[in-house]
């Protein structure tokens, strides 16, 4: 329905809040984040703009003064397109489109924007079609144009019907026609999970761009789409694994993010499936991120939220080649604060390796400590192999014995 074209570089304006909720240094992370979302949606930031707030306002999100300072400044530099950090209501993007008279987006419909460029196939097409409808369809009062023409002629339009109203009626059966259409997709995806057998399920979860999908192509040999860019990978890649002597599914899902869009929760439903029925995640995090506390926060909220927190889980801590001295704390290391000290033994002296056995410190890119991580994989898919097949027992012991010798 939503046509995604190609222009040349945007420049806009990000504009977000400080409350009591969240403080100058988060609301400065969460511009940080919306910057590298303008970014890969192909934007290009000249100004950020913040003010401090108690709770955000309800006609504008920001205060009228605020308001025309951004205003004067988007006149001044022939700028077209503010973003805010938030998702506005459809009475703020009125009101503010009205002020501004220019093109303004909010942290959501940026979030979807990049997945309709991110889309390759059919099924991720449908899914963010979907999710764009229902964003869509609240707002629809700002719109003053049709979403498609309208046939004339006696009996083919309803009495008194409005310019509004019909562009609701559209949205509303396109969203029919598309939950139609992804419930069959879902019978079929649901047939694939179920003809792939009792092997061991193995998703790879965690935000986004922490490095799954170079993981994913490290370890089975795959090319699944990487890039430096936020939600690079939406479709999800399933690729059969062997170390040593198991056979198991490898799953490269959809990265995760802060405020991540309900709509988009929903429509990718089947897509999360992958998370829910898998029998290990390997949580991935970014360890080069001044705030990879935060992102694995972030991930373990959505992963409650489709009840698959209580999974067995193992922690990869990636990107130790692009640590710097920032993101850790002074005393989480015993060695001097010098990068030419942070060893693999000097990672198992920090907190990250005590507040939980199962972790593992790598690096995908450089292919670094992946023989310990695949040590470390095959002894938990081993766990859940050997109670499933329990009569392959013995050639485990064998192997060992081999192995030993």
């Amino acid at each position: 329905m939503i046509e995604k074209q190609n222009t040349k570089i945007e420049d806009v304006v990000l504009i977000g809040i400080i409350t009591k909720d969240q403080d100058e240094e988060k609301a400065k992370e969460y511009l940080d984040e919306l910057e590298f979302l303008t970014f890969t949606a192909g934007g290009n930031v000249k100004k950020r703009f913040t003010q401090k707030l108690e709770y955000p306002n309800p006609k504008t999100f920001i205060g009228s003064g605020k308001l025309d300072e951004v205003k004067n400044y988007m006149n001044d530099h022939h700028i077209q397109t503010a973003i805010f950090d938030d998702e506005l209501s459809p009475t703020q993007l009125r009101n503010i489109e009205k002020i501004l008279d220019c093109k303004i987006l909010d942290r959501t419909n940026l979030i979807l924007d990049i997945f309709a460029q991110r889309a390759q196939t059919s099924y991720a097409r449908t899914q963010v079609e979907l999710a764009q409808c229902q964003y869509l369809l609240p707002r629809l009062t700002r719109l003053w144009t049709h979403l498609e023409r309208q046939k004339g002629g006696i009996g083919l339009r309803g009495p008194g019907e409005t310019e509004i109203e019909t562009d609701r009626r559209i949205i509303r059966d396109k969203i029919s026609l598309l939950k139609k259409k992804l419930k069959t997709i879902d019978k079929q995806m649901a047939v694939q999970r179920k003809n792939r057998g009792k092997m061991v399920r193995v998703a790879l979860v965690g935000y986004t761009n922490v490095g799954k999908s170079t993981l994913m192509n490290v370890i089975s040999k795959s090319t699944v789409f990487a890039e430096n860019k936020l939600f690079a990978t939406l479709d999800t890649t399933v690729r059969k694994v062997v170390i040593k002597n198991i056979p198991f599914l490898m799953t490269d899902t959809v990265g995760f993010i802060r405020k991540l869009p309900t709509q988009l929760v929903e429509s990718f439903k089947s897509t999360l499936d992958e998370v829910r029925e898998a029998d290990l995640l390997l949580h991935v995090v970014d360890i080069s991120h001044p705030n990879f506390e935060d992102h694995i926060d972030s991930v373990n909220k959505i992963l409650d939220e489709i009840k698959s927190a209580d999974k067995p889980t193992l922690m990869v801590f990636n990107k130790i080649d692009a640590y710097t001295n920032e993101a850790i704390e002074e005393d989480d290391l015993i060695t001097e604060r010098n990068k030419t000290h942070y060893t693999l033994k000097d990672w198992e002296k920090t907190w990250m390796h005590k507040m939980n056995g199962d972790c593992i410190f790598i690096s995908a890119l450089n292919k670094e400590n992946l023989d310990e991580f695949k040590a470390k994989v095959f002894e938990e898919v081993k766990k859940i192999h050997i109670t499933r097949f329990p009569y392959n027992d013995f050639l485990y012991q064998e192997y060992d014995e081999e192995t030993q010798k």
